[in-house]
């Protein structure tokens, strides 16, 4: 890759939570990023709920931008939110597939579940909780990240979802026991905290693992990213 200017940024989108804590994990996310790209300025925007909005920060910017949709799933935010935006500014942008379900976040996922708890294995069985979508191909990709995460684990992984799609997390959880497994654990699908996450708390597991937040893996994937985007 040649050298870089002033002028290049990456403008990673996220969902946006009304939590406190959710963008403040983001940004501890971010910092791991800018460690990893020296000279490139990160940028943080957000689809929904609070801003700045993908849109408005495209407006601010004079130069080549790359923009990482920091999704686990390519669902209507990516296909179709993330490039109306890009339009609407005729901002000079490469956009790079979504975070998901690619290896380097599955095995975040498992190793927030291992830090959760001391077992070995972490349990029976696991339930992949992501946000949930009505995009059949994002579901698709969750159910990816599961088989992922079941090799990874070496246990059984069902996907379910804390809304929108079906099983939700509760139905997930109860459907293992009802099958005979006795301890049994919700691997967070989710970025950072917020609503979602704290709905998994409720959801009769044994061992709740916290959200993916400032994973280095995950560091590693959005430079990554960005990276491959702007080679020549």
């Amino acid at each position: 890759m040649g050298a870089m200017s002033d002028h290049d940024v990456l403008v990673a989108v996220a969902h946006g939570t009304r939590a406190p804590a959710g963008p403040v994990v983001l940004e501890e996310l971010l910092d791991l990023v800018r460690e990893r790209l020296p000279g490139v300025q990160v940028r943080i925007a957000y689809v929904d709920v609070i801003g700045p909005t993908l849109e408005e920060v495209l407006a601010e910017l004079d130069g080549r931008a790359v923009v990482v949709p920091m999704f686990l799933a390519s669902g209507y935010h990516v296909r179709v939110d993330v490039p109306a935006a890009v339009a609407a500014t005729g901002a000079a942008v490469t956009v790079t597939p979504a975070l998901g379900p690619d290896p380097a976040v599955v095995a975040a996922v498992a190793s927030r579940l291992r830090a959760a708890t001391d077992a070995v294995p972490v349990a029976d069985a696991v339930v992949i909780a992501a946000a949930g979508s009505s995009d059949q191909a994002a579901l698709g990709e969750v159910a990816v990240a599961a088989g992922r995460l079941a090799a990874e684990l070496g246990v059984e992984v069902v996907p379910a979802y804390v809304t929108t799609a079906a099983p939700a997390v509760p139905d997930a959880v109860a459907g293992l026991r009802a099958a005979g497994h006795s301890r049994i654990a919700v691997a967070s699908y989710l970025l950072a905290p917020g609503l979602f996450q704290e709905r998994l708390a409720s959801v009769g597991a044994d061992v709740v693992a916290p959200p993916i937040g400032p994973h280095p893996l995950v560091a590693d994937l959005i430079a990554s990213r960005y990276l491959e985007a702007v080679a020549p």
